[in-house]
């Protein structure tokens, strides 16, 4: 824990209110670090800060921004050790997916230099007037990013990586369980070459208020948030007052469907993915499981025999599977999942029993013959908790699978490619995993419709996340 002051214009501040706020080890419950907390005087110095930046970085050449972008990710990768070890301090994930996230989250660097030096514009000729059409892509101004607690890196680069390639300065807030890897992040990037004030960070305890005046302030004209749809809309009322340009990735409620056709061990291994990478606090996690009641008894005992098998402990030892969720609060609403599908009928299959001592410790936890009215069918489980249940027609099913708010992310199980693409077409999702547990990938566009989000994150659209387009009418 080497960085727990804010970072402003390149340097490290303590608060104007000289407040702090402590960051703990999920694992043991003690305290890591006491974090400064930004005040709005802070907030006002990096703006200002960004404003002073932005024109330097936005007329460097796309070439020149992208070298940096490289120069990042060659750095984090040679740290990457550093990095997992930290998530897993203050998140307390296993050290497998930190590493996986660390890597993750360098990725995003090497991408988006490459898309740098591809902001295409167009020229062409006004079919009824004859004048000429001149198309470009200018970098959109000062942008605020807000991240949450379950990637406390790749939610982070994520966002900073399109910004800086498009030309944008950002200003981050991370989340207060987690601001530590993030403030790890900043140096690194100052020896990538990122100038000073092109990228600031702001821990606080108060982000609703900090947030709200900056996305009040003239000089923001984007905001991209991560996190709950609750919050989402919030930034969502706040940005339509200066009409600031919102990308947001809002929560999840992700159906997996596994078919009578499918391959069981491929399925499981996939749903094995799906449900358990980040020990399922990810809005990407799959939270309701529909199985063909043909295959539904083999597939649900050899998947709990694999999450039987999974070891549960402190992230920072040596094979260790599931660490602790991130805090109380987030373990008892788990906790509460399960205890009100099994009242309604759920058969327990595994786990269900918060274990005793200290860490906030779920086990991983199957649930079977899940009824429709279970809270967790219609909500974010944010755990290690798979809700399993049967299905015995297609159009049953994917009829299910859409009665849902949120459209995020689907899976699909089948070996018949033709039904997998005519479902995978008939989903209310802006992504689907089809014979694949992991969607995520920085080339990929990232998103979902409905109440799960606007714009998308990674692939080509990321960086148009913090452009404008300019349309310039000519004659010659």
């Amino acid at each position: 824990m080497n960085y727990t002051n804010l970072y402003i214009d390149g340097q490290w501040r303590n608060g104007s209110g000289n407040e702090r706020f402590d960051v703990l080890n999920p694992a043991t419950e003690k305290v890591l670090a006491s974090v400064a907390s930004a005040e709005i005087a802070d907030a006002n110095a990096a703006l200002d800060a960004a404003q002073a930046a932005s024109s330097y970085w936005a007329g460097r050449k796309p070439r020149e921004r992208a070298e940096v972008l490289r120069n990042a990710f060659e750095l984090m990768t040679t740290r990457l050790e550093d990095f997992a070890h930290l998530i897993t301090l203050e998140n307390g994930k296993a050290r497998g997916d930190a590493m996986g996230e660390a890597a993750y989250a360098a990725e995003f660097f090497r991408w988006f230099s490459e898309e740098a030096v591809r902001a295409d514009g167009l020229i062409t000729q006004a079919p009824a007037s004859g004048a000429r059409i001149i198309v470009q892509q200018k970098p959109a101004g000062i942008a605020v990013l807000v991240t949450p607690w379950n990637y406390p890196a790749a939610m982070g680069t994520r966002k900073i990586a399109p910004a800086l390639a498009a030309g944008c300065p950002v200003i981050i807030k991370p989340a207060s369980e987690t601001p530590l890897t993030m403030l790890e992040l900043m140096p690194l990037l100052k020896e990538a070459g990122v100038p000073n004030g092109m990228v600031n960070v702001l821990p606080s305890k108060k982000t609703g208020e900090l947030v709200d005046h900056m996305l009040h302030d003239p000089r923001v004209r984007v905001v991209s948030f991560t996190g709950s749809t609750g919050v989402g809309r919030k930034l969502l009322h706040a940005a339509a007052d200066n009409v600031v340009k919102p990308a947001m990735e809002l929560g999840g409620n992700a159906p997996l469907l596994v078919f009578e056709d499918a391959d069981i061990d491929a399925a499981v291994d996939g749903a094995m993915l799906a449900k358990m990478r980040n020990l399922g606090e990810a809005c990407t996690a799959a939270n309701r499981f529909y199985v063909h009641e043909r295959i539904a008894e083999a597939f649900t005992e050899q998947f709990t025999a694999r999450m039987a098998a999974l070891k549960v402990g402190n992230g920072i030892e040596d094979g260790i599977d599931v660490g602790p969720l991130v805090n109380a609060d987030t373990r008892d609403r788990v906790a509460a999942f399960v205890d009100d599908a099994v009242a309604k009928g759920a058969e327990l299959r595994l786990g269900g029993t918060i274990p005793n001592g200290k860490g906030f410790f779920y086990p991983p936890t199957v649930l079977y013959g899940v009824p429709e009215n279970a809270d967790c069918v219609h909500d974010e489980i944010f755990g290690p908790v798979a809700a399993i249940q049967t299905f015995a027609d297609e159009a049953d099913v994917i009829r299910r699978a859409n009665d849902t708010e949120y459209g995020l992310v689907a899976y699909v199980f089948t070996e018949n490619m033709k039904r997998g693409m005519r479902v995978c077409e008939q989903l209310d999702y802006g992504m689907v995993g089809l014979n694949r547990g992991l969607v995520s990938d920085p080339a990929a566009p990232f998103g979902g419709v409905k109440q799960s989000g606007l714009g998308r994150e990674g692939g080509h659209e990321g960086m148009l996340e913090f452009m404008e387009t300019q349309y310039i009418s000519a004659n010659w």
